[in-house]
């Protein structure tokens, strides 16, 4: 198997690891060619660092060595064959740590070493479990605390470590049992007191009696106890129905009876967008939002962009995957995002060492510094200010609420057909007086304003037939035909004399400009292809014929035997 080369530093997230480059396909399909000579036993098979031989029909992924043992070693199947373990000393499954303190006896005066706050010699006083003394033990000489067990260090097995009831002592659950019982025989013993009392007053035979009647009301009082949410008890049947679901649920198709709201799918019982969305809530505040708002939460985010960084990475060179390799791809990742943090920090520091301006980024937020006021004002429960004067309102630079020419609307607040103009008389004009209800019954005619009403009328005329249209056209060629034959008698031979003098006279500075552009062409193409100049800015237009005739005539014909002989 061929060894990969470690990747360079690249960019982005794979900056500073080494990772293996993409074989090219010379040596994917030269290291095909040699599996397959391996597999016919045309070549000698591969051996790993033992000098064993390892088979070649073994697949790739099981004879290389995973990353994370040494992505620097050979192929080999070592990894595959059992280790060798040290067999370790596991504590037995009865040992484990003694709790409480020493049965011994307690020490009468303080010894060196020892808590400063209770006497005890297993702990110091950081780790004192007992109540900060106002005088501690060291200076009192008296109450000393017992001392604690010196524990045992437990060297648990796979098993022991996973035991639930591992280091439980019966002996707590005795207890227990214990006091229980002594509760239980105590109201055995109260009742029993009672019921003696009872029989000798003669009570207890008329409590019996009214017990037996309210038998069948205790039975539906408890039923009703019983009842929980999504459930139905059945006193008579004494079973306890399960419903299709809890009743306080609203269906998601209830949500938002508007047919334009969110889509809700019958056969999975999906509504993936948010019913809520027309009417403007906030997604976070509605009981539901849409199978995507809980869908896109918690870790799906951290998921997504690992996957467009492990997309990333593997453009820049980095073969890593999001399911082959999660644990390099988060290590990675990890690491490009620190190394981005300290390149824009890095960044941002040399921008302002060059140009400075800490002091701006240091400021107080803009709302602080202009909301902060001296200004006493008092406001009711209902926020309308009973002492003090309210704050301003901001205004812009252009002038508000003015009223010209009689109108009780400013200008811009109708709109229609694509113009503005004022609400109170339909009026288009800025500058127009205003004329009320009559205008706007004006407007409402088909009547128009006058520049509109030339446009309209240009275009309500009557388009032609094509008939009409041929007919007009040939007029116009019998009109022109009479004139150029009256031109023609007497301009025909004076005429062509000055054209064909005018033509020779273009064809020779066509000639002579070709010839130019030819040696022009001549010279750049003995300059190196690096050092010709580019044609981008030149002009381009449409050639004459008197150049494209002088082209024809200067053109190079290697083909034709008698080119020789042309300008001769």
């Amino acid at each position: 198997m061929m060894q990969q080369e470690p990747a360079e530093t690249g960019q982005e997230g794979v900056v500073g690891l080494e990772e293996p480059k993409k074989m090219t396909r010379e040596d994917w399909r030269k290291k095909k060619e040699l599996e397959e000579q391996r597999k016919l036993g045309n070549a000698p098979a591969e051996v790993d660092e033992e000098g064993k031989d390892i088979n070649p029909h073994i697949p790739q992924y099981i004879s290389s060595v995973p990353w994370y043992i040494d992505p620097s070693k050979r192929p080999t199947l070592k990894h595959q064959r059992p280790q060798d373990e040290e067999e370790e000393q596991f504590s037995n499954i009865a040992e484990w740590y003694k709790r409480g303190v020493q049965e011994k006896s307690v020490s009468t005066k303080f010894r060196k070493g020892a808590c400063e706050n209770c006497g005890a010699i297993t702990h110091k006083k950081k780790d004192c479990l007992e109540r900060p003394r106002k005088v501690g033990a060291k200076f009192t000489g008296t109450g000393m605390a017992p001392d604690e067990h010196d524990q045992i260090t437990l060297s648990l097995d796979y098993d022991g470590k996973r035991d639930r009831w591992n280091g439980y002592d019966p002996d707590d659950h005795m207890r227990i049992v214990e006091e229980y019982s002594k509760v239980d025989l105590a109201k055995r013993t109260l009742k029993a007191q009672r019921l003696q009392e009872e029989l000798a007053s003669g009570k207890l035979v008329d409590q019996m009696e009214r017990e037996h009647d309210s038998e069948d009301e205790d039975e539906d009082k408890y039923a009703d106890d019983i009842d929980m949410p999504g459930q139905n008890f059945d006193s008579k049947r004494r079973i306890t129905v399960r419903n299709l679901r809890i009743r306080e649920d609203i269906a998601k198709y209830l949500r938002n009876l508007d047919p334009n709201s969110a889509y809700y799918d019958p056969k999975t019982r999906a509504m993936r967008e948010n019913p809520y969305a027309n009417t403007g809530k906030n997604p976070e505040e509605v009981g539901y939002a849409g199978d995507n708002f809980a869908r896109y939460t918690g870790d799906t985010i951290n998921m997504a962009s690992t996957q467009l960084f492990a997309w990333e990475a593997y453009d820049k060179g980095s073969e890593v995957h999001l399911q082959a390799d999660p644990t390099k791809l988060e290590l990675l990742h990890q690491s490009f995002k620190v190394k981005k943090e300290d390149f824009k920090q890095m960044q941002k520091e040399s921008i302002l060492e060059r140009y400075g301006g800490q002091e701006h980024l240091d400021a107080p937020p803009r709302e602080l510094l202009l909301a902060q006021t001296e200004e006493y004002v008092e406001y009711s429960r209902h926020g309308a200010v009973i002492k003090g004067q309210d704050k301003a309102i901001a205004r812009s630079k252009y002038e508000e609420d003015v009223l010209i020419n009689n109108h009780t609307c400013i200008w811009g607040s109708y709109w229609k057909d694509g113009m503005w103009g004022f609400k109170c008389c339909h009026s288009m004009v800025k500058q127009s007086y205003c004329t009320g209800d009559a205008g706007k019954k004006t407007m409402s005619t088909s009547c128009v304003p006058f520049e509109e009403g030339l446009e309209v009328a240009e275009e309500e005329e009557m388009p032609k037939t094509l008939l009409e249209l041929h007919q007009e056209k040939m007029k116009d060629k019998k009109k022109k035909k009479k004139k150029d034959k009256k031109h023609k008698k007497r301009d025909s031979d004076s005429s062509d004399e000055e054209d064909e003098a005018k033509k020779r006279e273009k064809l020779k500075k066509a000639l002579l400009a070709e010839d130019q552009r030819q040696k022009e062409v001549a010279e750049i193409m003995l300059l190196d292809e690096r050092k010709r100049p580019y044609n981008s800015l030149k002009e381009v237009r449409e050639p004459t014929e008197e150049e494209m005739e002088a082209f024809q005539m200067k053109r190079p014909r290697a083909d034709d035997p008698m080119a020789s002989f042309l300008f001769q």
